[in-house]
């Protein structure tokens, strides 16, 4: 059995200066160049001055959804990207949701939608493109899937990765998975350090769920957490139909 599990949060804070640490996915691989248009880096400023990144993914022209443990003064969305170091297209953000009800002390209900400055213009590039969501009733548990992000390739190393990386996860029903709104998955492979906020793609492309924590085990295995989104496709359609009503 699993056993004394230690939330870790999946944020780091970085600089560009010179080497960039961050945490990306374990176990992973280099995707094609632009073949996930809907992943974005977050740049985000937080209250002390201190800059660090999440993951995020688009939804449509006007928002983009990521973690609640992400929440900050300010935010840039970096659009467009394989190789961090070709940051043309960016966008800020106008207005941040996060869920209601998160709970930073556990991390439950750990997303958060960023109303964007301007839309997005999809029609300019092939770079950029968004994801779709399941409906409300397509909770059940999907098998295969896949979470991406930038950062090390490995635990030995401290660096992000110059490129967007991925990993096929199998979510499983755990004991010691949350039961209620999240998703699980265990395994080297996976989300780490810098990778809170992105998607984990499932079944016919469509964004189940946002990774959120790993949990820790003292034999050193991982459990790896995402918030469940048909358990939260109300709020998000509340949120993206009426903001302003929020």
């Amino acid at each position: 059995m699993i056993r004394n599990f230690e939330v870790v949060i999946l944020i780091l804070a970085l600089s560009f200066d010179s080497h960039v640490h961050t945490g990306k996915i374990f176990g992973g691989r280099e995707v094609a160049a632009h073949s996930r248009p809907y992943m974005v880096l977050l740049e985000i400023v937080l209250w002390n001055g201190t800059t660090t990144f999440c993951g995020g993914f688009i939804l449509n022209e006007d928002f983009v959804m990521t973690a609640a443990h992400c929440q900050a003064k300010n935010y840039t969305v970096l659009l467009g990207l394989h190789n961090i170091s070709n940051r043309k297209r960016k966008v800020s953000v106008k207005e941040a949701f996060p869920h209601k009800d998160f709970n930073r002390a556990n991390y439950t209900n750990d997303l958060m939608l960023l109303k964007l400055s301007s839309k997005i213009n999809f029609s300019s590039a092939s770079d950029v493109g968004f994801i779709a969501l399941p409906g409300q009733d397509d909770g059940s548990l999907p098998k295969s899937c896949s979470v991406s992000g930038w950062g090390r390739a490995n635990r030995s190393e401290s660096h992000m990765s110059n490129v967007l990386m991925e990993a096929n996860v199998t979510l499983t029903d755990m004991e010691n998975c949350p039961k209620e709104k999240s998703y699980c998955s265990e395994g080297e492979s996976g989300p780490a350090e810098g990778d809170s906020g992105g998607p984990l793609v499932c079944g016919v492309g469509k964004a189940y769920g946002v990774v959120t924590s790993r949990i820790t085990s003292s034999s050193g295995s991982y459990t790896y957490n995402y918030a469940k989104i048909p358990d939260y496709m109300s709020w998000i359609d509340s949120i993206m139909k009426n903001p302003g009503q929020a």
